[in-house]
């Protein structure tokens, strides 16, 4: 799967620092710490006609990776609110939009990791696009087993949302030169952690399981879809789940802000089999759109 142009996306008008700029003139210093070293958090918002989605979940993230990566002044939720309300108005948007909202430690004033010459504060990039959900969620997509592992808490903790995503990009490599959409990442013991791009989920008969939030993110959509399960007396859990247990799952779904609910068809070349005939990827979807207008905000 590879997105392709969106011609309404040519004009944009993106918010960089403290201002809003055209697309071809939104840039940063060299000398900021995300081109320096990956060093800044991000957070992907999706815009309903209804609102931003989970909006408030989204920026209590960002505000704790911030935190412990001990940034300096770090933008209040309300100012980042406004920048994002003033941002969406002057491209006209109010639905199907997908937001790239990355915090940057800021601009250096001189090459070098010690965080003490990051000296003018944290930079803003809101980068919003007319992008519709990604995936094919209708038919599904199919995925490999990476031999890129994601990060564990000994490394990197994945509970910091970090730029730095180049375990990810490998993974994604694998995949492109297998041919798949995706690619199946595991933790440094072998059980599943998550997709290169999303969280995973299974279900074996009326029961769901998700990997543990360790080595994965701990998702904003896939913190919902747990929420929904308790609410709506379906077993959820988390677990270690191996590759033997995904290939003879009933269903394999992913989740995320960039693609909502995406059915997982295959693993390795392995057709994921329901053999219980419950559908229950099918009846999470329909309780994500019944509930969903319910967690937008309109800015």
């Amino acid at each position: 799967m590879l997105q392709k142009f969106d011609k309404r996306n040519e004009n944009l008008k993106i918010w960089v620092g403290d201002q809003l700029l055209n697309r071809n003139d939104a840039k940063v210093s060299v000398f900021d710490s995300v081109v320096q070293g990956g060093d800044a958090v991000w957070e992907g918002l999706r815009v309903y006609e209804e609102g931003v989605f989970l909006l408030d979940r989204h920026l209590n993230r960002l505000q704790e990776s911030a935190k412990a990566l001990c940034f300096e002044s770090i933008p209040s939720n309300d100012h980042i609110k406004l920048c994002l309300k003033r941002t969406l108005e002057a491209n006209n948007m109010s639905k199907d939009t997908h937001i790239r909202l990355t915090l940057t430690r800021g601009e250096k004033i001189t090459s070098g990791m010690d965080p003490r010459l990051n000296q003018s504060g944290p930079t803003l990039i809101i980068l919003p696009e007319w992008k519709p959900p990604v995936y094919d969620n209708e038919h599904g997509i199919s995925v490999i087993t990476s031999t890129i592992r994601r990060n564990n808490p000994s490394f990197l903790d994945s509970k910091i949302h970090h730029t730095n995503l180049l375990n990810n990009i490998q993974a994604k490599i694998q995949a492109n030169f297998a041919r798949v959409d995706a690619a199946l990442m595991l933790d440094y013991f072998g059980f599943a952690a998550e997709l290169n791009g999303t969280n995973i989920f299974m279900s074996k008969g009326d029961k769901v399981f998700t990997p543990f939030a360790d080595a994965c993110l701990h998702g904003i959509t896939r913190g919902l879809i747990i929420e929904l399960c308790e609410q709506n007396n379906i077993s959820c859990a988390e677990k270690n789940i191996s590759l033997t247990e995904l290939y003879n799952a009933d269903e394999v779904f992913c989740s995320g802000t960039m693609g909502e609910l995406t059915p997982i068809t295959a693993i390795d070349g392995r057709i994921i089999e329901n053999n219980s005939g419950i559908e229950m990827s099918k009846n999470l979807v329909s309780l994500f759109e019944g509930v969903r207008k319910n967690f937008c905000v309109n800015l």
